[in-house]
């Protein structure tokens, strides 16, 4: 890893030498679909997605690329990120940890006009639409632009902006990133590595997800030394339009947006039933409920977490008929339903 300092004596990071994401090859849908399941870690495919028309047209030009959506587009109001030009594309908290960027709503054609006017410009602003649902929002660039995912249940979302820095974040879903237009780089990290990103909090975020307070470009190692350690385990991949990331559930990873327009079609899925439920919920509920409580009774609800759900040995039902087990039995949408049902009523007391 290099650094450098800036003219005010911040130490700069050059994230491009970190050791690469590993690169493979694949023949067919059905390589890609074993790879991906036998996969533990991220990997890169180069030119997955090279023959996608979307690809093409912004092989042109951006401006093709943009023409070219608008095409397909439905007449229906986007959600739009603008942040200032002061931020170099970092969308994140401000100092007083609001936001630094508006949330707004407006049409394509509007959105992709105010996109125009600023692209070459020094300190532009910049402009983002995030994790867009493909089929919702525009007609038939997904079947024309898509990867064969066999059974899989995948959302499919387009990323459309200018320059942008998405903080190290990660999500519950597997993921497949591929690059339609511009450029994009991602710097990943293994999922144990969550303490030494230093991540901000879980209810008021930028999109969704708790991202790191880090700031990758100009890392502040006496405010946040254990980075140091997360960049041991770091890899780092540099994508061209055409190329793909996949990234298994939970890895962290940092986004950035390097050219003056890009557009990004990720594809999420669970290898878990959507019943079953968000783990996120579970976390944010026993955060409430259990974190601040006296040291001896969390002890004690640690115990109960390992009997019921980390060991979920014999132990918990062996005593108890088959067939009276309810949740304490595999799950079932039934009973997981049930507990849906259950725990709203306990919730809402």
């Amino acid at each position: 890893m290099r650094w450098w300092r800036d003219g005010t004596g911040r130490c700069v990071a050059d994230l491009a030498a970190l050791p690469p994401v590993p690169e493979v090859t694949v023949a067919d849908a059905a390589e890609l679909d074993r790879r991906m399941r036998a996969a533990d870690r991220p990997f890169v495919v180069r030119g997955l997605v090279s023959d996608w028309p979307l690809v093409e047209a912004g092989r042109r030009s951006a401006a093709e690329a943009r023409a070219y959506l608008l095409r397909h587009r439905r007449d229906m109001p986007f959600t739009v990120s603008v942040g200032t030009g002061e931020t170099g594309g970092r969308l994140f908290y401000d100092d007083a940890m609001g936001m630094n960027f508006r949330v707004m709503r407006a049409g394509l054609p509007e959105i992709f006009a105010k996109i125009d006017a600023v692209e070459g410009q020094a300190e532009a602003p910049t402009i983002y639409l995030g994790s867009v649902d493909m089929q919702q929002y525009f007609e038939g660039l997904h079947e024309a632009n898509h990867v064969p995912l066999g059974d899989r249940q995948a959302l499919a979302s387009i990323w459309i902006g200018t320059q942008t820095r998405i903080a190290a974040h990660n999500d519950f879903p597997e993921n497949l990133a591929c690059v339609a237009v511009g450029r994009r780089r991602f710097t990943v990290f293994p999922r144990e590595q969550f303490a030494n990103l230093y991540l901000g909090p879980v209810d008021h975020t930028p999109a969704g997800r708790a991202v790191s307070m880090v700031d990758f470009h100009a890392p502040d190692f006496e405010k946040h030394p254990r980075f140091r350690e997360a960049l041991a385990h770091a890899q780092v991949a540099e994508l061209e339009a055409g190329d793909a990331l996949y990234m298994p559930s939970m890895w962290w990873h940092h986004v950035e947006g390097l050219a003056s327009f890009n557009v990004l079609v990720n594809y999420w899925w669970r290898e878990t039933p959507r019943w079953l439920g968000q783990p996120q919920d579970a976390l944010n509920h026993a955060m409430m409920a259990i974190r601040d409580l006296p040291a001896d009774e969390k002890a004690h609800w640690r115990a109960l977490f390992d009997h019921y759900v980390f060991e979920n040995g014999d132990a918990v039902t062996a005593h108890i008929p088959e067939g009276a087990r309810s949740v304490l039995a595999p799950m079932t949408p039934e009973t997981a339903g049930k507990m849906r049902a259950f725990l709203l009523r306990a919730l809402s007391r």
